[in-house]
């Protein structure tokens, strides 16, 4: 059974591409027709990669790993980042910061500072500051959380990247090619779906198109948990109960209980 619902997707209005004269021919392959001089999407197509993204997806949930999701246009800020909270990952919402992940351990030095301002304010330390001092720092403290707060408790680079608009993320999305990390990615009619792991053609513009596709992934990382959950807890029912094992040390004191014993056993006899 298909994840998306073909009539939901074209209701969505999914199908609609870009003007033709912006398309990129390496999307041919997903390209039902032409009309009225814009693109139109082979929704069948979509479909099935939206299935086959989601079974990945479900399997790098299941093995307890990590998806960075990344949006930063307008109208796919507020979904991505509700879709992505609902099952804990990362997201990225507002200017992707060069190197977040090619200079992944610079980021999490950001990531430290913004946590010892954190204690600061804890421990009391804020207290002995100057007026101004405060203001330099609580601003500080808001750029960070502003650009790294829903990554700052990614440990580890992603195990895979979910990109709406592959294009406008590029940065983004060369930085993960570089380092050999799986793209997943909502790409329109202009653009290059070649770097695209697991390519999901359809309207990058549309919230509602957005939207349907980012649920029918977050479903899959549900189930992914679901199941690791499930193996993990059948797993632990059938581990044997383990003989305690005799160590030297016990082996001498059983040695010297029964030398101890001997005598008296003597005695009586």
């Amino acid at each position: 059974m298909s994840r998306t619902n073909f009539q939901d997707l074209l209701d969505a209005g999914a199908h609609f591409g870009h003007l033709k004269r912006k398309w990129n021919p390496a999307m041919a392959p997903y390209i039902f027709m032409e009309r009225n001089g814009i693109h139109i999407i082979d929704l069948h197509k979509t479909v099935a990669k939206i299935d086959e993204a989601a079974d990945a997806m479900k399997q790098i949930a299941k093995s307890g790993k990590r998806v960075l999701f990344v949006a930063t246009k307008k109208q796919a800020k507020e979904i991505v980042a509700e879709k992505a909270s609902e099952v804990g990952m990362p997201y990225i919402t507002e200017r992707w910061a060069g190197g977040m992940l090619t200079n992944f351990p610079t980021i999490r030095k950001a990531v430290k500072k913004m946590d010892s301002i954190d204690k600061m304010a804890t421990d009391g330390t804020f207290d002995n500051l100057s007026k101004r001092e405060k203001l330099q720092i609580t601003r500080q403290r808001a750029k960070l959380e502003k650009n790294l707060g829903s990554i700052a408790d990614l440990n580890r680079l992603p195990a895979a990247l979910f990109v709406v608009d592959v294009m406008k993320e590029n940065i983004a999305v060369a930085e993960a090619v570089r380092l050999g990390i799986p793209v997943f990615g909502i790409v329109d009619t202009n653009s290059n779906p070649n770097n695209i792991d697991f390519v999901i053609p359809a309207n990058d513009d549309a919230t509602k198109s957005i939207e349907i596709i980012l649920s029918a992934m977050v479903d899959a990382l549900k189930e992914g948990a679901l199941e690791r959950k499930m193996d993990k807890a059948e797993n632990e029912e059938e581990v044997p109960e383990v003989k305690e094992k005799r160590t030297r040390a016990s082996k001498r004191v059983q040695k010297d209980a029964d030398v101890e014993e001997t005598p008296a056993a003597a005695t009586e006899e």
